[in-house]
């Protein structure tokens, strides 16, 4: 198929690349040059405005950092249209943006006034199963926009969920986000109490791996530097999913547990842990690096 896609960063980049390798026509856009750059080298067409990227497309794709970014692209901002007025060919768009789901709803109703079909397909599965092409795609819009996306998700994804209307698969993302927080900051506490009594982490891993702790942060992603070959954290909590990015989420969740009065004291205690990491420096690094937070005085 002919896809645009928008917005190359670290997931975006390798997304697109999956496109190409199934055999895909790619255009891609970015404000990054060098982004766009790699992917001609692998064979995309670039383009020099989203407008231009979509001009032919069958389906459009958007990976971008927040909900302003998505809004500004495809409602338009300080007094410019945006991206749908241009989109008069009908393609199917998909955001795998992770925004609130009511700026989700306000893109996709503007696309409906359009006659534009809309999907909210945020992804799980971090900069490895970008990579790897097996992230986890999380769907929300109609039933006939899902059966025309799943092939193109299949080339960039090993599970595609349908998960309702649209919005419905940005609030899926955030719970799924909010519980992921939730066991990193867990794991990496039990973690540095066990070593503070005297305990090797690789040992201590190994034995709540087989117990009832076992989890995927420890069982995957072990944030102790060094048990886990591989990880982010034995990495130097370089690459992966930045710690900037869980304290977006999180507060994505809070949002939405004050919109609905539902509520979220596990929640708001990670998002709270992952507020003061990020505001410590941390932002740019993996978001296993929480461990540092157990770890001050060492």
């Amino acid at each position: 198929m002919n896809i645009a896609f928008i917005g190359l960063g670290n997931m975006g980049s390798p997304m697109a690349a999956n496109l190409l390798s199934a055999g895909h026509d790619v255009c891609v856009f970015d404000l990054v040059e060098a982004a766009m750059a790699d992917l001609e080298g692998q064979g995309a067409r670039r383009a020099n405005s989203a407008e231009a990227a979509c001009r032919d497309a069958e389906v459009v794709i958007s990976m971008l950092p927040a909900g302003a970014h998505v809004l500004g692209l495809y409602l338009g901002r300080d007094g410019a249209p945006g991206l749908l007025d241009a989109l008069t060919h009908k393609p199917l768009v998909i955001d795998a943006s992770t925004i609130s789901p009511d700026d989700t709803c306000r893109v996709g109703a503007a696309a409906a006034e359009r006659g534009l079909s809309y999907l909210d397909a945020p992804v799980s599965g971090g900069i490895g199963g970008a990579k790897a092409g097996t992230l986890t795609f999380i769907v929300g819009g109609s039933e006939a926009g899902f059966e025309k996306a799943r092939p193109v998700l299949e080339a960039m994804g090993k599970n595609i969920f349908h998960a309702g209307d649209i919005g419905a698969g940005q609030v899926a993302k955030i719970c799924n986000n909010m519980l992921l927080g939730i066991l990193m900051s867990g794991t990496a506490e039990a973690l540095a109490l066990g070593v503070k009594n005297g305990l090797d982490p690789a040992v201590l891993s190994e034995i709540m791996k087989q117990s009832s702790g076992g989890n995927w942060a420890l069982n995957v992603y072990n944030p102790w530097p060094g048990v886990m070959e591989g990880s982010a954290a034995s990495r130097d909590y370089q690459g992966g999913f930045l710690t900037d990015l869980m304290a977006k989420d999180l507060g994505l969740a809070w949002e939405l547990a004050l919109k609905t009065r539902a509520s979220v004291p596990m929640g708001s205690q990670a998002r709270n842990l992952f507020a003061l990491h990020s505001a410590q420096g941390s932002g740019q690094l993996d978001f296993s690096s929480i461990q540092w937070l157990y770890r001050a005085g060492e």
